[in-house]
């Protein structure tokens, strides 16, 4: 099944790189949610995009939006990642089952063993309002997502 646009964006529990299990549904009716699943912990894309959003963290807040990164790293891997770069967002594991989030969002990467570069805009009613998925080294564009969020706030 393909995720659309419309669509109720499927739930899920993952563990934070503190080891704390967050659920998409705790955000529903409070905040919007942008989903940013990324292949790999510490490699340069992904780490410049995740220092992007570090960066622009308070663009997000006033657009009343969460931002989630999910990987398939093991959620140590995460912690150890925010630790050295200063994310003070949730960087989510989807390390078991491996990829079983990022393939519900068709976002898995099955030849690479990690997600694409998919990203998510989730409203406060848990819908899907915009997505894009790009290959592993393809760079993201956060202006989209901005746009997008300041039109659904």
């Amino acid at each position: 099944m393909t995720l659309s646009v419309g669509d109720v964006a499927p739930d899920f529990t993952l563990k934070s790189q503190h080891g704390e299990e967050i659920s998409l549904s705790s955000f529903r009716g409070i905040k919007n949610v942008v989903l940013v699943f990324f292949p790999f912990a510490f490699s340069g894309i992904c780490t410049g995009e995740l220092c992007e959003i570090r960066d622009n963290l308070g663009d997000f807040a006033e657009l009343d939006a969460e931002v989630l990164a999910i990987s398939c790293d093991h959620f140590f891997s995460n912690r150890a990642f925010a630790d050295r770069d200063g994310y003070e967002f949730s960087l989510l594991s989807d390390f078991w089952p491996h990829g079983d989030i990022s393939r519900s969002y068709g976002a898995f990467n099955e030849g690479a063993g990690a997600p694409n570069r998919g990203t998510f805009v989730i409203d406060r009613e848990g819908v899907l309002r915009w997505k894009v998925v790009q290959g592993i080294g393809e760079p993201r564009n956060l202006a989209d997502v901005r746009e997008i969020l300041a039109d659904i706030s």
